[in-house]
């Protein structure tokens, strides 16, 4: 008898994802299948919906929207900071993804998005925020 997933197995997959214009943003090609508890939260939800009811063998194509990946992108998270608030040693080259301390303390992933003679701006919003997210995914062990 076959075994679909269920919330709480521990299950093994092999995937790809792609962008609606086809870019593979992350694949697990090459490494170890990703193991998580499903049901619990640690991989995003729209890609948990998407292999409850999967068979150990199974292929299957899953879409997800924004709302059950990363979020929309908010504009609110996107701040200018004066460039002589940013020490000299920081790299502020567009693209370039830094590590910044919040007012409480913690640490948040940026992107400097765009630079002018007196301000950095900086993009707190996740890189695939927004997105509509395209998985092929392979259900390689339930456990």
């Amino acid at each position: 008898m076959t075994q679909a997933a269920k919330a709480g197995d521990t299950l093994r997959i092999h995937y790809t994802g792609r962008l609606n214009d086809g870019t593979v943003f992350d694949q697990s090609a090459g490494r170890e299948p990703l193991g998580f508890i499903l049901g619990s939260g640690e991989i995003i939800p729209g890609l948990e919906k998407g292999v409850v009811g999967m068979e150990v063998g199974e292929t299957r194509a899953v879409t997800i929207a924004p709302e059950e990946a990363y979020g929309p992108r908010d504009d609110a998270k996107i701040q200018a900071v004066p460039r002589d608030a940013i020490p000299d040693h920081i790299p502020t080259d567009p693209g370039t993804q830094l590590e910044v301390t919040t007012q409480d303390g913690q640490t948040m992933p940026v992107v400097v998005a765009g630079t002018s003679d007196s301000h950095v701006t900086l993009d707190a919003n996740h890189p695939l925020a927004g997105q509509v997210l395209n998985f092929d995914v392979t259900l390689v062990e339930i456990a």
